[in-house]
Order: C-alpha cells, then sequence, then structure tokens
C-alpha cells in the first residue's frame, strides 16, 4: 500500500489536511497563489518566532527568536509547495540532519588544543559542515536547499554554538512548526504536500499491440 491509497482510507475531515485528494485540484489564478504564499509565510513564521521569543522555557536557555534557515524554508513550504524540495520529509530531515552534520564537524573542531586556533578555523568548519550537509541530503534523499544554512550556524553564529546539541531539538521543533502551519493554511484552497515519504511513481505505459 503506497501512501495515497493509505491517505484516501482516512476520514475526509483528516486526510484533506494531509494533502490527498481524489482528483487533482484545480489550478488557481495568480493572485490567489500569491495571497496565500504571503498569508502563510507571515503566520509560519509568526508561530515559530511567538514559541521562542515568548516562552520562559526557552528564554531560559537563551534559543534565538529564530533560526534563520527558516526565512528560506517558507519560501519553499509556502511559496513552491509543489517543488519536492518543499516537502514535509526534505523540510524536516533535511534540516534535522544538516544540524546534527554541523554540529558534529564544528565540535570536532573545536577539540583543537587552543580556542584561538579553533576560532581562527571556524570559517573552515563552517564550509566543511555545509558540503558534508549536501551529500547527505543527497543520500537520504531529503535535499533542502536552506538546511545548507543550518549546518553552517554552530560554526559562524556563536549564539546556535553555544545552543550545543539542544540545538537539534530547537531544529526540529522549528521545522514542525513550519510544517503545522503549512498543512493548516496551504490546504485551504491549495494542494500540501504532494508527497510525504515518496513521490508517486506513475504506471508504467501499456505496451503498444503490433499490427497484425
Amino acid at each position: 500500500m503506497n501512501e495515497q491509497e493509505f491517505l484516501a482510507r482516512l476520514p475526509p475531515w483528516l486526510s484533506h489536511w494531509l494533502g490527498y485528494r481524489a482528483s487533482p485540484p484545480q489550478p488557481l489564478p495568480k493572485y490567489q497563489i500569491w495571497l496565500w504564499s504571503f498569508i502563510s509565510a507571515f503566520c509560519g513564521l509568526c508561530v515559530v518566532q511567538a514559541i521562542f521569543n515568548y516562552s520562559h522555557y526557552f528564554l531560559d536557555r537563551h534559543v534565538p527568536g529564530i533560526i534563520a534557515s527558516y526565512g528560506a524554508s517558507a519560501v519553499l513550504v509556502y511559496g513552491a509547495i509543489e517543488s519536492p524540495l518543499a516537502q514535509p520529509r526534505a523540510l524536516v530531515f533535511g534540516h534535522f540532519l544538516s544540524a546534527l552534520v554541523g554540529l558534529c564537524v564544528t565540535k570536532l573542531f573545536s577539540l583543537m588544543p587552543d580556542e584561538a586556533r579553533f576560532e581562527s578555523l571556524r570559517w573552515l568548519a563552517a564550509a566543511l559542515s555545509s558540503a558534508v550537509a549536501v551529500v547527505v541530503m543527497q543520500v537520504t534523499e531529503t535535499t533542502h536547499p536552506p538546511a545548507g544554512a543550518t549546518a553552517l550556524l554552530p560554526a559562524t553564529n556563536d549564539a546556535v554554538w553555544q545552543l550545543s546539541w539542544y540545538y537539534l531539538p530547537v531544529v526540529l521543533l522549528s521545522s514542525t512548526m513550519l510544517l503545522a502551519v503549512a498543512l493548516l493554511v496551504n490546504n485551504l484552497q491549495r494542494r500540501y504536500p504532494v508527497f510525504w515519504v515518496a513521490p508517486v511513481k506513475p504506471r508504467p505505459a501499456l505496451p503498444r499491440a503490433e499490427p497484425k
């Protein structure tokens, strides 16, 4: 059973908000697409920032108001919703794996004998983090371009570096909130996601009968 068949078995009030449509949705006029892109991006980024800026739990841990790479994610998740790069698998796992790579690489560099040496080579850690993250996303088929910046941040941003391993749940929560808003707002008149795990493969064409 593929994911579309699974979604089709769910109640319509649920499957609709998970991106399932029995038939392809009608294309919207461009001005409606622009309007919904604006509304969804505004709502999604507001939700993420409200959580981190007003929750004492995160304020006490000095979590930044938003991880900057999520501004770029909003462009994809709310403005290019049919792109494979904008689907939930890429959004969630692309950011998470890139954050993990960025932390691991930067922590390896931090093992240098003295702090000054580490500080002088953080630029190299940043470049290596993004390069490794690109390959990891390719291998896992979770390519999400904004996640390249997520990999950079532990090496280039002191606030993120101070979070240490706590950076991972912050990234995971940010992705989840962006996705939750996308499922709600993008499905009012559009359809999101196109797929959750893998795109539906087209059925192979039947061979033509040879004329006798």
